[in-house]
């Protein structure tokens, strides 16, 4: 470890050590504490103490009396956002900090979740100021003369938000954002690795005017967040994590409305008549940013038989040639994964496959927490890295000879969330579209195709419900009738 990596964790130490926020006012956790560590380093950068189960139960309270006490109008509230906006991107170089420490990301994947959290932020406000219902024909039934009818959108009550290591920033924003422009109070439970991320923007949604028990932060791994989660006050549990722990959080929440956004083997189709300058570089840019840790990085490559060889013989120049290691060193495109266990599941997933039949054609090693970026030609379902999200910075590529093999290889595996494919056939495109038990499916373009104001969310496996400020706002809101019979 270099002295300028010495000093940036002592300034991360002392000015950004992640606190608790209860409806709104800073305090410190009171109960286990443990190291947040540098990913690349693995050096401690600063003390992450957990909520108590008063603490949490204070946030609870804190925001069911804001709900009871009702929202901000739909026009402050939208501006309250829009000045978060601004007050994001004026962060910007601290946010990027602080990812590059406790995220391992690199300044373009840091930079990246500033750019979309400033948009989801904006999105978030024009949802605020138009939410709005329907007008219900009730004079077209019969006996129904006179009468009027129409749908109200109103808050649904506080939001528990838990949120992933891997999108640190603008997946709490997507949970936090639309809650409050729906006019619920939200209780975030950030990735107990990577919260420093989640308790700047909480500031500063507070600093643009948040009022008293909107937003609360609650510190710690998933004991905490059953802390809030049992109390049935918490009306909206959002989750994006694994499928194992979707599962688990669902069984407690009971009748409780729920979005879960959860795991995914994520395929990209290489057509016969696919544009491969046109595909390759976007496959290596999806495969390999964040480490390979995105719910919708690719995963596998499907490969029609007639240009296979051609694909994986020129991915497996790009890979080769991909910067990876220090996430503040310029140029480089992979960095390190959370933590060194999780890097030595991939190096034995890669020599599993390896010693099952694939052949690595770039890539392989591991040194710490950072995996070299690595391609797999040969993948079989029968292995973990065909089978199993991965989520690391591998892509394998297989083979298919009909569309029909490609998509059922698709649908096999118990996940949904989002397919690429590349093919200038409208009637293969429309077959995908339709065919694919999928949440996305992205015609040239790959799997982790994401604009923020799309529905992005999944089916089977890869949970229900979607992301996305117009969508998530109204899943966070209860449709009312109102009738007026004259």
């Amino acid at each position: 470890m270099t002295h300028d990596d010495m000093t940036a964790g002592a300034e991360l130490r002392r000015d950004l050590t992640p606190t608790l926020l209860i409806g709104g006012e800073p305090e410190m956790g009171e109960g286990r504490a443990a190291p947040l560590l540098d990913r690349y380093t693995g050096a401690p950068i600063a003390d992450l103490v957990a909520a108590t189960p008063a603490q949490a139960a204070r946030m609870v309270d804190a925001a069911w009396a804001a709900f009871r006490r009702g929202a901000p109008g739909p026009w402050d509230r939208g501006a309250i956002l829009d000045r978060a906006a601004l007050q994001v991107e004026a962060a910007r170089g601290d946010f990027i900090a602080i990812m590059q420490a406790e995220a391992g990301f690199t300044a373009a994947d840091a930079g990246g979740e500033v750019t979309r959290c400033v948009q989801t932020l904006r999105l978030s406000a024009e949802e605020a100021r138009r939410l709005s219902g329907d007008v219900i024909p009730l004079e077209g039934a019969p006996g129904q003369a006179g009468r009027t009818a129409f749908t109200l959108r109103v808050p649904l009550g506080p939001v528990l938000a838990i949120t992933p290591f891997n999108s640190p920033l603008n997946t709490v924003c997507h949970k936090i954002a639309p809650a409050f422009a729906a006019g619920n109070p939200a209780i975030l439970k950030p990735a107990s690795a990577t919260p420093a991320t989640a308790c700047l923007l909480a500031r500063i949604l507070v600093g643009a005017g948040l009022p008293e028990g909107f937003l609360s932060v609650l510190l710690g791994g998933p004991a905490e967040a059953g802390l809030a989660m049992a109390d049935p006050r918490v009306r909206f549990i959002a989750f994006t994590g694994s499928t194992e722990a979707g599962r688990a959080i669902q069984t407690q929440a009971g009748l409780r409305r729920t979005q879960m956004e959860l795991g995914s083997i994520a395929f990209t189709i290489l057509a016969a008549d696919a544009d491969l300058d046109r595909a390759l570089p976007k496959i290596v840019g999806a495969g390999y940013r964040k480490a390979g840790q995105v719910c919708t990085s690719v995963q596998i490559v499907l490969a029609h038989e007639s240009l296979r060889a051609e694909a994986a013989a020129r991915l497996a120049e790009l890979v080769a040639a991909l910067p990876y290691g220090d996430p503040r060193a310029e140029g480089t495109v992979t960095g390190p994964m959370i933590s060194r266990p999780e890097a030595e599941r991939v190096e034995r997933w890669i020599a599993e496959a390896e010693a099952a039949g694939a052949v690595r054609l770039a890539g392989g090693g591991r040194e710490g927490a950072v995996v070299a970026p690595t391609l797999l030609d040969g993948i079989t379902p029968a292995m973990k890295a065909g089978c199993e999200e991965l989520f690391g910075p591998v892509v394998g590529v297989a083979p298919f000879a009909t569309l029909d093999e490609a998509i059922a290889r698709v649908n096999a595996t118990p996940y949904g969330l989002a397919t690429g494919a590349f093919t200038n056939r409208l009637d293969d495109a429309f077959a995908l579209a339709r065919r694919l038990e999928v949440g996305g499916v992205h015609i040239n373009e790959t799997s982790s195709s994401r604009v923020d104001l799309m529905p992005y969310g999944g089916s089977k496996d890869s949970g229900f419900g979607r992301e996305g400020p117009h969508y998530a706002v109204r899943e966070m809101t209860e449709e009312r009738i109102l009738t007026l019979t004259a």
